[in-house]
């Protein structure tokens, strides 16, 4: 093995977030793999996480694990109940023969849906009213969450982190970003509240902190609890990157072990979370027809946006600076020079999704010398490859780079 030198080797130490210990410093973010055929975790998506381990990530995460069912966003969603557990559990095991640790997102899609909610009712949201995502998916209204929904959600999302628990995971990560439930309550743009939940950024971010106080108060003595959010939404009328600072202030106050800084808009800004544009031919792989109206909606108003490395790294400067908890920086890292740079700077741990979609040892080699930079070139495709029969994979990786086994884990 070859020797790697300060400050890249300090991206190889333990870290400890709550009270979990990481072994390295490099995490694999949450990227939805649409590989859970009918909510069932398959032995792809267990293959999949195994290879992110055996590959040198400290810990990684398993997207979009809906609470309840009327917080499914997409069809094949997971959602965490005792169905589940079994598949889970072979995913956790599998991770923990790697040496790894692996984390749930728990999520409720709010609006942010495009199936028909349970009792064919309207999506919940911050407000209600006209819901322009509803435009993809015929779901045109949605309604505004009462205090006892709110309270209802809450200890969904408490009841998900002790299944996540019971499944084996060493973390949860509560989503609170790009446009989902949680996110429409700290945004602008969805929230128009009149009452204590919304108004003023403190207001706003009332509802996600008491979800974060009653997951800690369920699991947090023994698993990692970790919020994911949007640092800037890169949208007029949305969060800036000062309401990022607060936010991040008012989620380290309420005893969040580990921040996860992502940034933009699933709908209005997401060449904001990805750091580049979504080319064309992204659609012909596509066979979902609400997908594929999304994506030419969106062609139409983002400017195309070019890649560079480290494209959040201006704005989570700026929470760094502002809080004193540990922090995953998450934004186009690529190189060694990347992660030096970040751990100079004074961040954690490194969370990455495409680069390890198209190299799950990327870690390892990058320890071993064996490579300076990644040879992912941030097309996106496997962003858009998750719609695909196959799930997420790279394209340049060619046939056969993702095994298509998609009976359930535990099956």
């Amino acid at each position: 093995m070859a020797r790697i030198e300060q400050p890249l080797s300090q991206a190889y130490t333990p870290l400890s977030i709550g009270p979990l210990t990481l072994r390295s410093r490099f995490i694999k973010s949450a990227t939805n793999e649409g590989m859970s055929p009918d909510g069932v975790p398959s032995r792809q998506l267990v293959q999949f996480h195994a290879a992110m381990a055996a590959g040198g990530v400290g810990l990684t995460t398993v997207a979009y694990c809906a609470v309840s069912a009327d917080g499914c966003t997409l069809p094949n969603q997971i959602c965490l109940d005792r169905a589940t557990l079994p598949h889970l559990r072979a995913l956790t095991d599998a991770v923990h023969r790697e040496n790894g640790a692996v984390s749930a997102q728990i999520t409720h899609g709010g609006c942010f849906t495009f199936i028909q909610p349970p009792g064919q009712g309207r999506p919940l949201s911050a407000s209600g009213g006209f819901n322009k995502i509803g435009l993809m998916s015929g779901q045109y209204l949605k309604r505004e969450m009462s205090v006892a929904d709110m309270q209802r959600v809450a200890a969904d999302f408490a009841n998900g982190a002790r299944l996540a628990r019971e499944a084996g995971f060493d973390a949860v990560e509560i989503h609170m970003g790009h446009g989902y439930l949680l996110s429409q309550f700290l945004s602008p743009l969805y929230n128009k509240r009149r009452d204590d939940y919304g108004g003023s950024l403190a207001n706003r971010l009332r509802f996600p902190r008491q979800v974060l106080r009653q997951v800690l108060d369920a699991v947090g003595d023994e698993l990692a609890v970790i919020c994911k959010f949007s640092i800037t939404e890169g949208v007029r009328g949305g969060n800036s990157i000062e309401d990022g600072v607060q936010i991040a202030r008012g989620l380290a106050a309420e005893g969040a072990h580990l921040l996860v800084l992502s940034a933009g808009l699933n709908a209005e800004s997401i060449t904001t979370m990805f750091g580049s544009s979504f080319p064309p031919e992204n659609r012909a792989v596509v066979t979902n027809p609400v997908m594929k109206a999304a994506m030419f909606v969106q062609s139409l108003v983002e400017k195309p946006v070019p890649f560079r490395e480290l494209y959040l790294l201006e704005h989570a400067r700026r929470i760094r600076a502002a809080v004193d908890i540990p922090l995953a920086y998450l934004g186009g890292v690529t190189s060694a020079q990347g992660v030096a740079q970040l751990m100079e700077e004074g961040f954690d741990t490194v969370a990455m999704g495409r680069v390890l979609i198209h190299d799950p040892g990327w870690v390892n080699r990058l320890r071993d010398g064996q490579l300076e930079r990644s040879g992912c070139t941030a097309c996106n495709r496997c962003v858009t490859m998750m719609y695909t029969e196959g799930g997420t994979s790279c394209v340049l990786n060619g046939p056969g780079n993702v095994v298509l086994n998609r009976t359930p884990a535990a099956g």
